[in-house]
């Protein structure tokens, strides 16, 4: 995992104890705290796996007594019907960690499986596809973890990544050019400057004042392939803006380095994983109180 422990375990209790304010009323009263079942997650669809020592690290961290074995791994292709872990351990602590751990794991193999299928589009071109700062409060480091494992490439992490003048800061400050100087006088030799732009002209602007990386923001494929030839290598172009599935492949082949895609985090759907008993539910006499 290249997602830091301490982070991931932060996530999760905060998930935990946002499902289990007390104690869960129908395992905790329904079943003895000795009982043990065989339970597996398995796949009901076809996409990239992605989350699966974060949902091991559910099951440790909502109770004792479960082993985890998984059957995959981050970044596999998997299928309807594929066996993803196998667990055994204390039924209690896998009805309390269920949810939790689904939820992280459908959501990160639903960004991994989306941005996939980008990537898969535009092979053969130049262009990479990039994630956003679209994302949802508090995992962001896990969704753009999702998009490598799908394998994409990550956008800044935040604010302070790297420079990004974007059209209202541009207007505020009157243009690109007193913008991009200002910027340079405190920044340090290790920030680049990406800058939005909406025109050629502006285009044009931000090649004159040096920025690094240069977003076209909404253009039109034949705008975006002369931007590209005025461009000629002096900077990266990225490319954004109301980018669909069916107007990828024409955007990569306009020649832009990168492609970013605010839906790869912030509207993906979810991947189905269940998971299920692999021996029956526990008889009558098995319950507490009989």
């Amino acid at each position: 995992m290249e997602l830091l422990r301490s982070y991931v375990d932060e996530v999760i209790l905060r998930a935990l104890h946002e499902d289990i304010t007390g104690m869960d009323i129908t395992s905790d009263f329904l079943l003895d705290e000795a009982h043990e079942s065989d339970a597996y997650l398995m796949a009901k669809d076809e996409g990239v796996l992605c989350g699966m020592e974060i949902a091991e690290r559910v099951f440790a961290l909502a109770g004792e007594g479960v082993s985890f074995t998984a059957q995959a791994k981050d970044g596999d292709r998997v299928k309807y019907g594929d066996i993803l872990a196998t667990m055994h351990g204390k039924t209690r602590t896998l009805l309390k960690g269920e949810r939790t751990a689904l939820n992280l794991l459908q959501h990160l193999s639903g960004i991994a499986t989306e941005t996939r299928r980008c990537v898969d589009i535009v092979a053969g071109t130049n262009a990479s596809i990039a994630d956003t700062r679209k994302c949802m409060v508090g995992i962001r480091a896990m969704q753009k973890y999702a998009v490598r494992c799908g394998g994409g490439k990550n956008h800044r992490f935040n604010l302070s990544d790297g420079a990004m003048l974007k059209d209202n800061h541009i207007d505020a400050c009157g243009g690109i050019l007193p913008a991009i100087t200002q910027l340079r006088q405190h920044i340090g030799h290790m920030v680049r400057i990406e800058v939005e732009v909406r025109t050629l002209d502006e285009l044009k602007e931000a090649l004159e004042a040096k920025a690094d990386i240069i977003m076209l923001d909404n253009m039109d494929n034949d705008t975006m392939r002369e931007a590209v030839r005025i461009t000629d290598g002096r900077a990266m172009l990225e490319a954004s803006g109301g980018i669909t599935h069916d107007t990828l492949r024409g955007v990569a082949e306009t020649g832009v380095d990168i492609i970013s895609i605010g839906a790869l985090t912030h509207s993906v759907k979810a991947f189905d994983i269940s998971m299920k008993w692999r021996r029956a539910v526990p008889a009558a006499d098995s319950l507490r109180g009989r």
